[in-house]
């Protein structure tokens, strides 16, 4: 088979697990001589996609607070023309392409805020001779859904646009359906890869006892804040690391830094993150898709806080399920105070570490492997 060309389309717009996982996949895809151009449209990030992807960066967008529309880097409303400056953009990138296989992270069943340019980049992509194949990439459990009809919408613009759903998990842990009703709907069009965790993780350089993390650190600042002063009040020879995440704003990563105890060290981010979980007495974390997908890599143990802020209840229903598996212990995020946490912590240092879970964590291959045989279909 000759190279495939992929066209993949990602927008994180807080954390940056929708940047990771693509990238994840991403780089799958061209160990396995797939050439893969990435269009990104959120706030840079240093190391993603990384090499040899190809990076077209759109004009970046983010959330607005309590994800009330989109702003742009300068954290002003988007503006119409910037609307149509990116989706000019982006369809110019699709005709210089010309992919085989175009894969858009997250629509429809999130990123309803991209309709402009996304509705626009699927009906061009429709009209091209030869017609790529047209794929969602999804993650197994969707924020829930409460307004009518939207579960409908979805479903049809899978029907009007999409070859395939490759939903990004694995159904012993977690069905698309839990999470998605309608999924009957587009039964014949679901496809499941595994769930998408990062390479094995190789022996850590350095060793803590306790690795605290706060994702892309876009909205984990209460986690924080009460690592900090739990860490201060702990044992000293409890050795604990604290990895906020990118997007934690300056000012506040400036102003906890005065507050570090000895026995805590701070970072703003660790490109070995996992093989710090590896070595790790306990994980404590949100209960985002990649951290639990490196925790399950780690097979440590873990205490997870999962963002529930706004109604989110994505991270909430992961964690609740980890913990039916034995895999991790739950401390709410209402609940989340310093005595809590360091009661939660103690707790889960005198457990046994976690037995295998028997998970399918290859998720990126199984992308790779489901493109290759639907591009390679008579």
């Amino acid at each position: 088979m000759k190279t495939a060309k992929v066209f993949f389309y990602v927008q994180h717009l807080l954390g940056i697990g929708h940047l990771v996982r693509a990238s994840r996949i991403a780089r799958a895809l061209a160990e396995d001589d797939f050439r893969v151009t990435m269009i990104s449209g959120g706030t840079p990030v240093a190391g993603f996609p990384g090499p040899p992807i190809d990076l077209v960066a759109l004009p970046p967008l983010k959330a607005a607070p309590g994800f009330a529309g989109l702003e742009d880097m300068n954290g002003k409303p988007v503006t119409e023309s910037l609307k149509s400056m990116r989706c000019e953009q982006l369809l110019a990138a699709l005709r210089r392409n010309a992919p085989d296989a175009i894969v858009i992270e997250a629509f429809p069943f999130g990123r309803r805020q991209m309709r402009f340019e996304l509705l626009p980049l699927l009906a061009a992509a429709r009209e091209m001779r030869p017609r790529p194949l047209i794929l969602c990439s999804v993650r197994d459990i969707l924020q829930d859904v409460r307004k009518p009809g939207r579960l409908e919408e979805t479903a049809s613009i899978v029907q009007d646009y999409f070859d395939l759903v490759m939903v990004h998990g694995d159904p012993s842990f977690a069905k698309f359906d839990e999470t998605f009703p309608a999924a009957h709907s587009v039964a014949d069009r679901i496809a499941y890869t595994g769930l998408v965790a990062g390479p094995t993780p190789k022996s850590a350089g350095e060793k803590f006892d306790i690795v605290v993390s706060a994702g892309g650190g876009g909205a984990g600042l209460q986690l924080v804040k009460t690592a900090i002063d739990a860490a201060s009040r702990s044992e000293r020879q409890l050795h604990w690391c604290l990895i906020t995440g990118p997007h934690l704003p300056t000012a506040d990563l400036q102003a906890l830094s005065a507050k570090i105890p000895p026995n805590l060290h701070l970072f703003a981010f660790r490109n070995d993150f996992a093989e710090l979980l590896g070595a790790a007495r306990l994980s404590v974390s949100q209960a985002g898709y990649n951290t639990v997908c490196d925790i399950l890599q780690a097979n440590c143990r873990a205490l997870l806080v999962p963002f529930a802020e706004g109604g989110e209840s994505e991270q909430t229903i992961r964690a609740d399920k980890l913990a039916a598996m034995d895999q991790a212990t739950v401390l709410l995020e209402k609940n989340l105070a310093t005595e809590a946490l360091l009661r939660a912590i103690a707790a889960c240092l005198i457990r046994a570490p976690p037995k295998p879970h028997g998970l399918n964590l290859r998720g990126a291959e199984g992308t790779r492997e489901i493109l290759r045989r639907y591009l390679t279909k008579d």
